[in-house]
């Protein structure tokens, strides 16, 4: 019997496909760790053995997050194969890994923000105007609406409601989403699509379809064009995660509703969002620290 890996990937459907990748990325490494061991498939690994490959990892000097989301993929995996019949019993049932400490996702300071989206470096003084104009409409949406840099990537003219001040963004699971657009994202998004006609006309052979942002060669923006764009804009390096979590982190600030934050951000589990309540909580015991006299 097979391990069928691609079976398994095909089965995730309701995951991401760089989620996909990961999961099946997880399961590939153990499987080659247990054909070295003689497995030829899945009804061959015992819980013994799932043990002894959370070991081996631990002594190849894994994080302890990433042993622990080995495992899960792992799980997974098992999950997947008692239900299909390649198992009979899955052996991962009962099996502990080391759990990661939870890291608080970094907060752009003011000075950051304002950095990226008001006062940009004197580097990108001399961009064209396409390249501006885009630059700044792909930062804006990101702080501005908090989505993801894939559904940002995947983001088309159509999804735009410009007169409602709004957009329809498609996260992960395929769930539709209504966005806000803010009042700067708006300004900066009708710029763009001003720009937008001639770089698309110029590289027509591209044909990018009605994807909202493409690059200066006509193709579909990419997470690697979005990345570049921090490099090039951002005084200290700066992941594009970053405004999303700063996004959520200044609406809590602000007093908005903690379900309100989770319907905006598209989490599926409100305990996803609640990570932005102890951010939120530290910034606050920051700011009495550093200005309370008797902090």
């Amino acid at each position: 019997m097979t391990w069928s890996i691609d079976r398994f990937s095909t089965s995730l459907v309701s995951v991401s496909d760089a989620t996909n990748a990961v999961y099946c990325r997880d399961v590939g490494a153990f499987v080659d760790w247990a054909e070295k061991l003689g497995a030829s498939g899945p009804e061959a690994v015992k819980r013994r053995m799932l043990r002894r490959y959370l070991a081996y990892l631990d002594t190849r000097g894994y994080a302890r997050r990433t042993i622990a989301r080995k495992a899960s993929s792992v799980r997974r995996y098992f999950d997947w194969a008692r239900r299909e019949g390649l198992v009979e019993v899955d052996p991962t049932v009962g099996l502990s890994a080391p759990k990661g400490r939870a890291r608080l996702p970094r907060i752009l300071p003011d000075a950051e923000i304002a950095t990226l989206l008001d006062e940009p470096v004197a580097t990108v003084a001399d961009d064209p105007p396409e390249r501006k104009a885009r630059d700044l409409a792909v930062l804006e949406l990101l702080y501005g609406s908090g989505v993801r840099v894939s559904e940002l990537c995947t983001l088309t003219i159509d999804q735009l409601e410009l007169d409602r001040q709004r957009m329809r963004v498609w996260g992960k699971g395929a769930k539709e989403r209504i966005v806000p657009l803010s009042q700067p994202a708006l300004v900066a998004v009708k710029a763009w699509l001003e720009q937008r006609p001639a770089v698309v006309r110029n590289k027509a052979q591209e044909n990018p379809g009605q994807t909202l942002f493409v690059n200066l060669r006509g193709k579909p923006i990419t997470p690697r064009d979005i990345r570049r764009i921090l490099d090039r804009r951002a005084v200290t390096p700066t992941h594009p995660h970053a405004l999303r979590h700063t996004f959520a982190t200044h609406l809590l600030d602000g007093g908005a509703d903690l379900r309100a934050v989770q319907e905006l951000l598209g989490h599926a589990d409100l305990a996803t969002t609640q990570i932005y309540t102890h951010v939120s909580k530290e910034h606050l015991q920051r700011v009495h620290r550093d200005t309370h006299p008797r902090a």
